[in-house]
């Protein structure tokens, strides 16, 4: 399952795999109009000769919806292949999408975002 901070702060769907490819992380389905707070944070449990860059990854169903998120997990959004907008903010970013997609845990808390 996913890397996340507690049990009740994931919420997601998860995502049905369609082929032997798919089969490799744990995925789980986000909507249309998720957003994805990223916040860049240094890990004090890192290596010293590792960068020490961790993220805590806040994800919410949709951004006009007040409404608690519905997963936070602790590692790095290596990329995000589904439509989207992105906006910098000071302390990470923040990503909008803007297609259904898949969060996919790619292990060694490495996550990416693909069309579904």
């Amino acid at each position: 399952m996913l890397d996340l901070l507690g049990p009740r702060v994931n919420h997601l769907a998860p995502a049905p795999t369609d082929d032997a490819d798919e089969s490799d992380g744990d995925r789980s389905l986000l909507p249309r109009h998720a957003h994805i707070v990223v916040y860049e944070r240094e890990d004090p449990d890192a290596d010293a000769t590792a960068s020490g860059a961790s993220q805590l990854v806040t994800i919410y169903d949709c951004g006009a919806a007040q409404k608690p998120p519905s997963a936070q997990l602790l590692g790095e959004l290596g990329s995000v292949r589904a439509a989207c907008e992105t906006t910098g903010n000071p302390t990470g970013y923040v990503v909008s999408m803007r297609e259904p997609s898949v969060l996919v845990d790619e292990g060694d808390g490495h996550y990416v975002v693909r069309p579904r």
